[in-house]
């Protein structure tokens, strides 16, 4: 394995740290296990693409919620920039909660 496709990885594991520090704020739960992430891209640059969902179009932090996920992946030394793109497609559903989050709410 290159020394890049380590570095890459780690780096994607300490994407997913700093994600797991940001909560949907009605809902005790992280965006990561909520299922709020659907994909994380980082480039050799170390600029990083976000895809993300809401819960809801109407998601009172709509506006607030990327910006926080920005900023707070851009506070890694490493990363150059980070961009947030949101997404309703597919729309965010239940299922796609980690089964360690369905417990959390009681849903299993």
């Amino acid at each position: 394995m290159s020394e890049t496709a380590v570095d890459t990885q780690e780096l994607g594991e300490k994407i997913v740290r700093i994600l797991k520090t940001i909560y949907d704020p009605e809902i005790p739960v992280d965006i990561y296990e909520l299922g709020l992430i659907y994909d994380v891209f980082v480039n050799e640059d170390n600029e990083v693409k976000i895809l993300m969902t809401l819960t809801s179009p109407n998601c009172p932090v709509a506006e607030t919620l990327p910006v926080e996920v920005e900023e707070k992946v851009k506070s890694l030394d490493i990363i150059k920039d980070a961009e947030v793109e949101i997404t309703f497609d597919p729309p965010w559903s239940q299922e796609l909660m980690s089964e360690e989050a369905k417990l959390e709410l009681g849903l299993l």
